[in-house]
């Protein structure tokens, strides 16, 4: 077991907390928060529709995940009653950047639990598969890990 407790490290290393993957679970890394993007991609929400669209979030912490959503750039709330406070709640352009990483998790969790592919061509149906590409020369890259310059 490693010093942080966490024997699952002993198989997935912890990331180096200056990576971009360390950084971007910091902002937006827990369940909730997840779950709460993935139901403002429809378009903005109130508080109680966000209680129905995620399922078993408590009151309290939807209250604070939305806090910090907002602190973090990803949401804004803007308001429509005064007394008491109310507010809607929406993506902004990095909350909707934040579509594409949503997308691979629940195309990754579909395959582990047998459930069909999340996402399909329209036309045929067919499961869609993610494909990087280098948006300078409009190359597909086959292996990211062959191709990869980190900054």
């Amino acid at each position: 077991m490693r010093p942080n407790g966490n024997p699952m490290s002993e198989t997935f290393p912890v990331p180096d907390p200056e990576s971009p993957l360390a950084e971007a679970v910091a902002r937006v890394g827990d369940r909730w928060s997840f779950l709460l993007v993935d139901a403002l991609l429809d378009g903005p929400r109130r508080f109680g529709d966000l209680q129905e669209a995620v399922v078993g979030v408590a009151p309290n912490v939807l209250s604070k995940r939305l806090k910090d959503l907002t602190a973090e750039g990803v949401i804004v709330a803007t308001p429509y009653q005064e007394r008491p406070p109310r507010f809607e709640y929406d993506l902004t352009a990095a909350g909707r950047d934040l579509a594409g990483a949503l997308r691979l998790l629940a195309q990754w969790g579909a395959a582990r639990s047998g459930e069909p592919a999340p996402y399909q061509h329209h036309l045929c149906g067919t499961a869609l598969e993610p494909q990087w590409w280098c948006p300078s020369c409009s190359q597909p890259v086959d292996d990211p890990d062959d191709d990869l310059d980190l900054a």
